[in-house]
């Protein structure tokens, strides 16, 4: 099982931050050539952003590129699709066509060095009000290579007039969305938007839990001190993982008895309980084999 709980942003022209941020602890690390990079340094970054990608240990390497809505977005394709890189970030997505074209590309300069077509993942961000109203053909674009959504509520609140408030209550609408959305298309849960307060860890704590909550599995993150506080929400702790076990066992003993459905403990179990059971398992044991 592949973790997805913690995406950790880098700016993309920081040799001094890039050169440790494989080693501070997330699941998967953003090199940013985006929003975190000036204009000015935009195409200078990605000779930087190439260079580290080679000196990925402990964490999949991501890239985020420039927008389609930009003259910037095929250049850094080029620049940055190699055997190093895991997989493509994509903002500001609102069609499905978007992935189509960027997944033509990819394949495109796959096939030029000799890589497994597909072999790069392909996450786009939904962050404006065009992009969450067709969320649902996004995720259903049939781009094999497209595992999960992302959602960026920075952007959203931006390009929706919206204040982005603390207790975030104006995101839930978009938020349950993108996570029918990605139900609908079978795809993974997806991955939330950043907190942006760097220093809040009690908000960032709960908004991480939040989402949990909801359906998503992990985190875009901007600082790596949120890296170890969203892993703890975002993984089951003992007693969690006690419980499912005892929820497999019990029901396993019992379907070997011919009922599909038993209480224990005060709680009713039945076939969707235990899957969500496996799951709780699966994760843990992915998280205790990541931490050894």
């Amino acid at each position: 099982m592949q973790l997805n709980r913690t995406f950790l942003f880098a700016p993309g022209n920081h040799r001094r931050k890039l050169a440790k941020v494989f080693d501070v602890g997330a699941d998967a690390v953003i090199l940013d050539l985006e929003d975190a990079v000036a204009i000015a340094e935009k195409v200078a970054a990605r000779e930087t952003v190439r260079a580290a990608l080679g000196t990925k240990v402990h964490a999949r390497a991501y890239v985020r590129v420039n927008a389609l809505d930009t003259s910037l977005t095929f250049e850094d394709l080029e620049a940055v699709v190699c055997a190093d890189l895991d997989g493509i970030v994509l903002p500001k997505v609102e069609r499905a066509a978007d992935l189509q074209m960027v997944d033509w590309v990819v394949t495109s300069l796959e096939g030029k060095l000799g890589l497994a077509p597909g072999e790069i993942d392909l996450m786009p961000i939904i962050e404006t009000g065009r992009g969450i109203a067709t969320v649902r053909d996004i995720a259903m674009s049939g781009v094999p290579r497209v595992k999960r959504l992302s959602f960026g509520a920075g952007d959203y609140t931006r390009d929706m007039g919206m204040t982005w408030s603390r207790a975030e209550g104006e995101l839930l609408p978009a938020r349950s969305e993108v996570v029918l959305a990605s139900r609908i298309a079978d795809l993974e849960p997806p991955i939330d938007t950043v907190f942006i307060h760097i220093n809040d860890a009690d908000g960032f704590e709960s908004s991480t839990a939040h989402v949990r909550d909801l359906g998503f599995q992990g985190k875009l993150c901007i600082h790596p001190n949120q890296i170890a506080a969203a892993h703890a929400v975002l993984t089951p702790d003992r007693e969690q993982v006690a419980h499912a076990r005892a929820v497999i066992a019990a029901f396993d003993q019992a379907e070997a008895e011919g009922s599909a459905s038993i209480q224990l403990d005060g709680y009713f179990i039945d076939y969707p309980i235990v899957e969500k059971a496996r799951r709780v398992v699966a994760l843990a044991k992915a998280a205790e084999k990541a931490a050894t």
